[in-house]
C-alpha cells in the first residue's frame, strides 16, 4: 500500500494513506532519523551525559545532556506549550512575593523570626549594580532547568588591597555556560576547577569563549572575577541539576501538538456530509440521447458535454443538500430500468464522519496532559489558575493552597537563588549579619478583614 508522508510540525507527520486514510504520528524532533534517535537519547539514557567530556574551544567541557543541548531543548519545548510557560511564571511571581528585601534572623521566645529592616549603606551598594534584574535573570534559569550559574566581580581597588570587596554580581546564563570536565576524570562537581562562558547552541564558533575560575567561599578575593554554580541535587547525576518537570516532558510535548493536529484536521479533512449513488445505466441513457442528437460528435465531445450536464446536476444537488435556507430539502431523480426489467436508482447516503470520536479522544489526552503537566511542575492547579474538571478552585482552595506552599516550597528555593548574594554581603559588610530573602505579605479570607479595611483597599 502506498503512502506520502507530510510534515505536521515539528514533532508531528502525517501519513497518507492511497485508501484516503491519515495516520497522524508523533516521534521525532525534525524529519530525520538523527533527530528522532536524539529525542530519544535526551529523554531517555540521560546517564550518558555524564560519561566523557566534549571539547569546545579548546576546552574540555561537561556536556549538558547528550548532545549538549538540554537548556535549548527545554527552552523550545517549554516555549511551544500552552500551560508551562504560565506555570513557571506563576511559580517566580510566587516566590518573589512583594520582592527581594533584606533581614536578620532573630531568636523570639523559642522560635526563629526573620526581622525585616532597612539598611542604606547594603541598599546603595544593591542599587549600584542593579541587583533586582539579577535576580530575576538566575530565577528564569532556575526554574527551567533546577540551576544556575552566575560571577562575582572584586572592586578595582580591593584587587590590591588587603580587603577584598565584590563590586557587583552577574548573571551567566544556563544556555551559554557549562563546567569545566575535572582533571582528575572523577566525575565530581566539586573538582571542576572552571566555567566556560560561550554560545554553546552554535558551538562558539563566532563568540569564542570566556573561562573562569570557579569561586572559593573559603578565598573569597582569590580571583579578579570568578563563577558558581548553584542547583538542586538531582539524584544519580553528579553535574548538572535536571529540572522536576523533566519525566513530564514527554507529556508537554503531546499537549503541544494536540492544537496543531486540530488545525491539521480541519485544514485537510475531506469532510465529506454525504455519498451519492449514480447510476452507471443512467449515464448510459445520457450518452445515448447525446449520440442520436449529435450523430458527428466525436466520443471526446460526448464527455465533455456529460462532464457539463454532471457539473451542472452536482451543483443543484449542492445547493438543495446544503442550502440554510431550505427547511425541506428533496431531490428528484429518474429511475433506470434495463431491459431485464432490473431499476438502477440514484441514492444519497450521509457519511457518518466519526470526527466526534476523534476529536473526543484527543481532548482525553489533552486533559491527561494538563493533569500530568502541573503535577510534574510541583505547583498545585488552585495556584496555576487551571481548571480542574471543568471548574476553578475555589478561593479557600487557594487560600490553603498558597499557604501550604509558603510553608513548603520556599524555603530551599530562597536558600539557593540568595546563596551568591548573601555570600557577597557577608564579604562587603561582615559585621551587621543580614540576609536577603523574598518578603511575603499575608494573606487573609475577606471574613477575618473588617469592613473599614475593606472600603481601604478598594
Amino acid at each position: 500500500m502506498k503512502k506520502k508522508i507530510k510534515k505536521v510540525s515539528e514533532h508531528t507527520y502525517a501519513a497518507h494513506l492511497d485508501d484516503g486514510r491519515v495516520f497522524i504520528l508523533s516521534n521525532a524532533m525534525d524529519g530525520s532519523i538523527q533527530g528522532a534517535v536524539g529525542r530519544n537519547f535526551v529523554l531517555g539514557n540521560r546517564r550518558d551525559w555524564e560519561v566523557m567530556p566534549q571539547t569546545i574551544g579548546g576546552y574540555k567541557i561537561v556536556p549538558y545532556g547528550w548532545n549538549n543541548n538540554i537548556p535549548e531543548f527545554i527552552r523550545d519545548t517549554i516555549s511551544d506549550n500552552n500551560l508551562a510557560p504560565g506555570i513557571i511564571a506563576r511559580q517566580k511571581g510566587l516566590i518573589w512575593g512583594q520582592g527581594p528585601q533584606l533581614f536578620r534572623m532573630v531568636y523570639e521566645n523559642g522560635q526563629i523570626v526573620q526581622e525585616w529592616t532597612e539598611d542604606a549603606e547594603v541598599q546603595a551598594w544593591l542599587d549600584s549594580w542593579g541587583y533586582q534584574q539579577y535576580i530575576l535573570g538566575i530565577m528564569d534559569d532556575f526554574f527551567h532547568t533546577g540551576g544556575y550559574f552566575d560571577a562575582k566581580y572584586l572592586t578595582r581597588g580591593s584587587r590590591i588591597s588587603s580587603t577584598k570587596k565584590i563590586s557587583h554580581l552577574e548573571n551567566l546564563r544556563v544556555s551559554m555556560s557549562r563546567l569545566e570536565w575535572p582533571e582528575d576524570d572523577s566525575r565530581m562537581i566539586e573538582a571542576c576547577k572552571h566555567i566556560i562562558v560561550g554560545d554553546f547552541e552554535h558551538q562558539c564558533i563566532s563568540t569564542g569563549v570566556r573561562v573562569y575560575p570557579v569561586f572559593d567561599p573559603k578565598n573569597p578575593g582569590k580571583y579578579p572575577a570568578a563563577a558558581s554554580y548553584r542547583r538542586l541535587d538531582t539524584f544519580g547525576h553528579s553535574f548538572y541539576s535536571v529540572p522536576q518537570f523533566w519525566g513530564a516532558m514527554r507529556w508537554i510535548i503531546r499537549g503541544s501538538e494536540i492544537p496543531t493536529i486540530f488545525k491539521y484536521v480541519t485544514d485537510n479533512g475531506i469532510n465529506l456530509a454525504y455519498h451519492v449513488h449514480s447510476s452507471q445505466a443512467y449515464w448510459d441513457y445520457r450518452r445515448e440521447v447525446l449520440r442520436n442528437a449529435n450523430p458527428d460528435w466525436s466520443d471526446a465531445e460526448i464527455e465533455k458535454e456529460i462532464g457539463k450536464i454532471t457539473k451542472e446536476l452536482l451543483d443543484s444537488m449542492t445547493q438543495v443538500l446544503t442550502g440554510k435556507e431550505n427547511a425541506g430539502k428533496m431531490f428528484h431523480s429518474i429511475d433506470c430500468t434495463d431491459d431485464m426489467g432490473n431499476v438502477h436508482p440514484w441514492k444519497i447516503e450521509a457519511v457518518d464522519q466519526k470526527i466526534k470520536d476523534f476529536v473526543d479522544s484527543q481532548l482525553k489526552i489533552a486533559e491527561a496532559s494538563v493533569s500530568a503537566i502541573t503535577s510534574g511542575m510541583g505547583l498545585h492547579p488552585s495556584l496555576s489558575n487551571i481548571m480542574v474538571n471543568g471548574k476553578l478552585a475555589s478561593g479557600s482552595e487557594m487560600l490553603y493552597a498558597f499557604k501550604l506552599f509558603l510553608n513548603s516550597d520556599t524555603a530551599i528555593p530562597t536558600m539557593l537563588l540568595m546563596a551568591s548574594i548573601n555570600e557577597a554581603i557577608n564579604i562587603n559588610f561582615p559585621g551587621k549579619k543580614l540576609q536577603m530573602g523574598f518578603y511575603h505579605q499575608s494573606v487573609k479570607t475577606e471574613e477575618s478583614i473588617s469592613s473599614g479595611d475593606r472600603l481601604k483597599n478598594q
